[in-house]
């Protein structure tokens, strides 16, 4: 008899202590789950796709990543998997296969950078709708796909007016990477705004065909320079690094002449504290982090377009460089024109049919 009940009072234990194991399993799993409403404040990760300028570009890329990065290192993430990490693409092939690598690997938003991509994220996104992705410069209509543009625009118009009021030979150069609807709002935005500040200046424009030509960027500035330009902008990426070499070697041969270079996307005085003018900043880093901090707290814009210009603060234009021999006449022009652009008595064209329209005084 002793031994009968003492056979049930064993098999009672065995049986809680399984119920208490199936619990504790139960609440763990809920705790890690980031796909059916779990707490994933916790266990947030974030990575990205670059294109193929790659990741130290020292532009576009390099802007997302250090955007990635702010909000990693904030938010108490570490480099790599469950954390913040990316994926550089060496060719378009590249994209559909990081895009899907990070999604399967479990991060909760995937970026895919820039406006080559949105076919490879629209194939993957309908393929992993559990996953949520975002692409910049581009838009994809799923609701699992967030969105980010920006005016670029209105950081070339204010380029524009800086160069204009710079220029002593009154003739000014444009490179453009690919001639596509994210650098067209770069170029319209820059003559534009050269057109407002000094109309009779004379600018040279012509496209690389690449974002990742160095060397072609740098023929493209030496023919420019050579014609007279001392002024160029660059909206090509990492074709713009020879931009910046060109005016460099020219300078350090001719101290005395100016060779003026305008960077895009950063804040790109570090390619050469003597020729660059200032930059056309365009904030991918403050739109990724913001973008990001959103989805972590729930509010994941999917199927939404999120628009950054001068009134959100990102666009703008980086500090005019002080060996700049007229700096405050600079400085006081594209501080009224950024007033009149963000009070709403200024719409910038982002398109070539709309500059023919645009008229600065109206």
């Amino acid at each position: 008899m002793k031994k009968r009940k003492l056979g049930i009072a064993l098999s009672l234990v065995i049986a809680a202590g399984t119920l208490l194991g199936a619990c504790g399993k139960g609440n763990d799993n809920k705790g890690n789950d980031t796909t059916k409403g779990g707490d994933n404040k916790d266990h947030f990760s974030v990575a990205m796709v670059t294109d193929i300028g790659g990741v130290d570009d020292k532009s576009f890329n390099q802007s997302s990543w250090e955007g990635l990065q702010n909000f990693g290192k904030e938010n108490g993430l570490t480099k790599g998997k469950g954390g913040y990490d990316y994926l550089a693409s060496k060719s378009d092939a590249d994209y559909t296969t990081n895009l899907n690598k990070l999604a399967r690997e479990g991060f909760d938003l995937v970026y895919a950078i820039g406006f080559l991509m949105p076919s490879a994220v629209e194939e993957i996104a309908n393929q992993q709708k559990d996953s949520k992705f975002a692409i910049v410069d581009a838009e994809v209509k799923l609701p699992n796909v967030a969105s980010i543009l920006f005016k670029e625009q209105e950081a070339g118009f204010l380029a524009g007016i800086a160069a204009a009021k710079t220029t002593k030979s009154n003739h000014i150069g444009f490179i453009g990477g690919m001639d596509v609807p994210v650098i067209e709002r770069f170029q319209t935005g820059f003559l534009a705004g050269v057109k407002a500040a000094k109309p009779e200046v004379q600018v040279d424009v012509q496209f690389a065909g690449a974002f990742d030509k160095a060397e072609l960027g740098q023929a493209i500035a030496s023919k420019m320079y050579s014609s007279g330009a001392d002024v160029i902008f660059h909206a090509a990426g990492a074709t713009g690094v020879g931009l910046f070499k060109e005016a460099n070697d020219r300078k350090s041969k001719d101290p005395g002449k100016d060779f003026w270079a305008i960077g895009v996307d950063r804040d790109q005085a570090d390619m050469g504290q003597d020729v660059v003018l200032t930059s056309a900043i365009k904030r991918v880093d403050v739109a990724v982090k913001d973008l990001a901090t959103k989805t972590k707290d729930g509010n994941f814009p999917g199927g939404e377009v999120t628009l950054y210009g001068l009134a959100e603060d990102g666009v703008g234009l980086a500090p005019i460089n002080a060996k700049a021999a007229n700096k405050d006449e600079i400085d006081a022009a594209v501080n009224e024109w950024i007033e009149k652009i963000k009070s709403g008595a200024v719409e910038v064209p982002g398109t070539r049919k709309e500059l023919q329209n645009f008229n600065p005084n109206k």
